[in-house]
């Protein structure tokens, strides 16, 4: 809090500048976060995403000063209305930058002492890819980037199988997630939080730091195959999200792990092979799964051990079911028009059940499921996201006006990816629009037909409002204003 320092300036709702940057004020906030020490600075200034002026120019003054801390503009991170979530945003890409810049120049040093000369990329949460320069300037762009691999790869992996609507399922040793394609394209969502409590499956709204950026819309569970079956003071069985992890693992693996986990319980039931675990690189003790799981859960519940393997593989199914369910059912979609793809070291063995569950009629493993991840890297595309708030009822949208827009947002998106080496005839540009009634707070992503756009196009983009509002909410209002 001693750290974020106001200046004088102010821009009002339409871009107009109401009142003129003080440099000074400026300039002397510099000059007090250097002596403080401080690492790294975030400039976030009231409407600075309609009129960027005041914020450039801080910056320009914070270079001349401070030349040596790292830098986040909210205009050029996420030029976007909604000032709390512009400001998170961009003080989580602030904080991350010393950290990012420092793993990539040592990454990029001892890939070439190897010998790798291509260039290095970054998976991003949005399912795509950018260079290892631009994660340094945007690493924001790289929070939970992770697990969209995945969904990137089971939505080419439907494809391949002529299957478009797909939901993943990637189960590791610690979690499960669940995400959801439609026409091939993973679905996106442009508000999450970071650090967040997780229940049943939701991140709580204000548990975590808000991040305005696309990401995958993945929901993640804790239900892995080293996830703990423990039975509570009133004789309930559970299992996760405490995870017995790498070290020590289940109590299979004969590493000191004396608990039991989903990994233990599948054993016991013959779903694992303890002699061709790993391909046959690791053996596993069938004997110290059946008694961990006689020692902590079958025996506090009074059942037989078979039982209880069978009762921590159900709990486990259960959570997961919750999951898929979250991520199809509870955002408008049926499961039964769906392909159910599961992968990851555990996600395989419990697919079959999970399908039954949501009766979705088709289930896809890949061959190397515990690698589908790392494929999924190897199958995207640099990716970039641009964003320009507006707003306007849509009785009031000139197509003109809105076509100029998003040439200037398409300037933005081809000088960076010529910057990064991509030609123009290898480009794909989509366009979308956030809608919403007047009066509401928040909006619907909807695709925008590509090309020049006329009024026609408008009309088609609000009936697609209405469908949408419809499926997600399970209303509409054709009759009422919207807002573009």
């Amino acid at each position: 809090r001693k750290w974020r320092l106001e200046i004088q300036e102010r821009i009002d709702y339409k871009g107009n500048i109401i009142k003129q940057l003080d440099d000074n004020s400026v300039r002397e906030a510099a000059k007090k976060l250097k002596l403080e020490g401080v690492e790294s600075i975030a400039v976030c200034f009231l409407h600075s995403y309609l009129n960027p002026t005041h914020e450039k120019a801080a910056a320009n003054i914070v270079r001349q000063v401070f030349p040596e801390a790292f830098l986040s503009i909210s205009s050029e991170i996420r030029p976007e209305f909604r000032e709390y979530f512009r400001m998170s945003t961009t003080v989580l890409n602030a904080c991350l930058m010393p950290i990012i810049k420092h793993y990539l120049d040592k990454l990029d040093i001892e890939l070439k002492t190897t010998g790798i000369t291509t260039a290095l990329h970054i998976m991003e949460s949005s399912g795509g890819i950018m260079t290892s320069e631009t994660a340094k300037e945007k690493p924001a762009y790289l929070l939970e980037s992770g697990p969209a691999a995945g969904v990137i790869a089971a939505a080419e992996l439907g494809k391949i199988a002529g299957y478009e609507n797909v939901i993943s399922l990637d189960m590791g040793g610690t979690t499960a997630k669940a995400g959801l394609i439609e026409k091939g394209e993973p679905k996106l969502v442009t508000e999450y939080e970071v650090g967040g409590v997780a229940h049943a499956g939701y991140v709580l709204k204000g548990s975590g730091y808000p991040l305005k950026l696309p990401v995958v819309d993945l929901v993640e569970i804790g239900a892995g195959g080293g996830s703990v079956g423990w039975v509570d003071e009133g004789g309930v069985l559970h299992v996760g999200p405490r995870s017995a992890g790498a070290e020590p693992g289940p109590a299979c693996y004969r590493a000191g792990g004396i608990e039991p986990t989903i990994t233990d319980a599948n054993l016991v039931l013959g779903r694992i092979n303890p002699e061709y675990f790993l391909g046959g690189e690791m053996k596993l003790s069938a004997k110290a799964a059946y008694e961990a799981i006689e020692n902590r859960v079958s025996g506090p519940l009074g059942k037989n051990v078979l039982d209880a393997a069978r009762g921590i593989v159900e709990v486990a199914n259960s959570n997961m079911v919750r999951a898929l369910r979250i991520v199809s059912v509870d955002r408008g979609y049926d499961p039964r028009d769906f392909a159910l793809v599961a992968f990851g070291g555990a996600g395989p063995m419990h697919a079959a059940k999970l399908a039954e569950e949501l009766k979705t009629p088709i289930v896809m493993i890949p061959l190397s499921p515990g690698v589908t991840s790392a494929l999924g890297m190897l199958l995207t595309d640099i990716r970039h996201d641009f964003v320009s708030t507006k707003i306007q009822k849509m009785e009031t949208v000139d197509p003109e006006t809105l076509n100029s827009y998003y040439q200037e947002l398409e300037k933005q998106a081809l000088e960076l990816l010529r910057k990064e080496g991509v030609a123009e005839a290898s480009t794909i540009l989509a366009k979308s629009a956030d809608l919403r009634y007047s009066g509401q707070a928040y909006e619907l992503n909807i695709p925008v037909p590509s090309g020049r756009l006329t009024e026609s196009h408008l009309a088609m983009l609000r009936e697609s409002f209405h469908a949408t509002h419809e499926r997600v909410y399970g209303h509409s209002a054709a009759s009422e204003p919207v807002e573009l």
